[in-house]
């Protein structure tokens, strides 16, 4: 399992991905974000899948660029067609296989970027099948991997008209939340974004470390909004009188 999360909004894009791998019982860690292309041409592709199909259909997308678009793509429309041209490739190869060995064929993508043709930045997700939906002013994130934890605070908060660094701040929450609640998710995590105003892509990888104040700063806030939380009548029917019962803050640390 993993997350991976892309939103676009009007400043630019942002693209998390987590940095876990688990095998079994053995956890390791890899990169699930990668930009492609020739520099002032990148797009970024994010994968939740198998491991052995994400790295065969982006080593096939590479090849063929090398041969055939050793300039990049115009637009990412059109790295999206050329990845879709890879995936079916990799499902005509491995499916049978895979079946064999009662795995299921389950790669997704999101693809990201704005080439030369783009009039701005556009984002993608595209289904293990080779089908894709685009994002839109309306519905302005997509997610891949473990989607349900990290999903309300997005609904909440986010629209296409948030500002970046707000973005970058509920991109981080909506991780936190999938990480909290699931072990297939965790650190190291992986963020990128695509600024509208000098189309430059900007990319970090943190530690949890690095982020164990804004992580004791989410837990101690939100313990307080619920215990600020005004009592409404209908607590009244469900507490003993004179209910002294207090929340205290609690720490993952």
């Amino acid at each position: 399992m993993t997350y991976c999360l892309g939103i676009k909004v009007r400043e630019g894009l942002v693209c998390l991905s987590d940095g876990r791998v688990t095998s079994g019982n053995q956890v390791t860690n890899a990169f699930k974000s990668s930009l492609h292309g020739p520099a002032g041409a990148e797009f970024c592709v994010m994968t939740s899948g198998l491991r052995s199909l994400r790295d065969k259909t982006l080593a096939y997308l590479e090849r063929d660029m090398r041969r055939g678009r050793p300039n990049g793509y115009a637009s990412v429309l059109d790295a999206v067609n050329d990845y879709c041209g890879s995936l079916r490739r990799v499902a005509e190869e491995d499916r049978g296989a895979l079946q064999e060995s009662k795995l299921t064929f389950n790669l997704n993508a999101i693809i990201g970027g704005q080439l030369a043709d783009d009039p701005g930045p556009t984002m993608f997700l595209v289904y293990p099948e080779g089908n894709w939906i685009e994002l839109n002013e309306r519905t302005p994130y997509l997610s891949i991997g473990a989607t349900a934890y990290g999903k309300p605070i997005l609904d909440r908060a986010l629209t296409y008209d948030t500002p970046l660094r707000i973005v970058l701040k509920l991109a981080y929450l909506s991780f936190d939340s999938t990480r909290t609640s699931t072990a297939d998710v965790g650190f190291p995590l992986d963020m990128m974004t695509y600024a509208s105003a000098d189309r430059r892509w900007r990319q970090v990888q943190y530690e949890q470390d690095e982020l164990r104040q804004e992580r004791l700063w989410w837990n101690e806030h939100i313990t307080k909004l619920a215990h600020d939380m005004p009592d409404g009548p209908w607590l009244e029917a469900l507490l003993p009188e004179e209910n002294a019962t207090r929340l205290t803050v609690v720490s993952d640390d």
